[in-house]
């Protein structure tokens, strides 16, 4: 592409979109998506509005970007704790153990990056790799797809019967999402640092025991 959209910043051809696209994460991060539009993360970038319409066609289409990078950062977080637990443990405890870390890391990152986490879920993503989707595309950053394949593990291992299977990750996402909302959010926002730890593993608790 040539024009405004590439010109006289230093700018490599073709860098203008992910240039954008930096702009419109940070906004999110420290604001999340309310504040987010084409004309902030085009003045950040120098460039005309037009030149920025040629790569994200309006606003929605701009979250769904930025929505695609919150939910990889969530899943990446996600593995990280899971590569953590002991690979010694039995295989079932193993699993538990797991999905206990997927929990866990899913609602430090809601903590820790609210602007991120309300991106990622209130905005339809650019792969729309939701929970009814059954689209292969784009599943190693998709953190409801991570969560399910702790569940799977559960049932190899013995600790899940395959017949309770069926929307144990539906049940056990809208617990441990309603509280990291609460949290952010909601009439729980007023916890101090360790009575807020107390309810995070109270609810990993009840959804680890409820899947056995």
């Amino acid at each position: 592409m040539t024009g405004d959209a590439d010109r006289g910043d230093g700018r490599r051809k073709g860098g203008l979109r992910e240039d954008l696209l930096r702009h419109g994460v940070e906004i999110a991060r420290t604001g999340g998506p309310d504040v987010v539009s084409i004309r902030e993360v085009q003045r950040r970038s120098g460039v005309s509005n037009s030149a920025a319409y040629r790569h994200y066609a309006d606003r929605d289409a701009l979250l769904a970007a930025i929505a695609d990078v919150a939910a990889a950062e969530l899943t990446h977080r996600m593995r990280k704790a899971q590569g953590q637990v002991d690979e010694d443990l039995p295989p079932a405890e193993g699993a538990r153990a797991r999905l206990r870390a997927t929990g866990a890391a899913y609602l430090e990152f809601a903590i820790d990056e609210p602007g991120w986490f309300a991106v990622a879920f209130r905005t339809e993503r650019a792969t729309k790799n939701r929970a009814d989707s059954s689209a292969g595309e784009g599943k190693e950053s998709d953190p409801f797809r991570l969560l399910g394949c702790c569940l799977d593990d559960m049932v190899r291992a013995g600790t899940l019967d395959a017949g309770r299977r069926p929307n144990s990750d539906i049940a056990a996402w809208s617990a441990v999402h309603g509280l990291a909302t609460l949290l952010n959010e909601g009439h729980l926002g007023h916890l101090g640092i360790e009575q807020r730890q107390a309810v995070i593993d109270r609810l990993l608790e009840i959804v680890e025991m409820g899947m056995r």
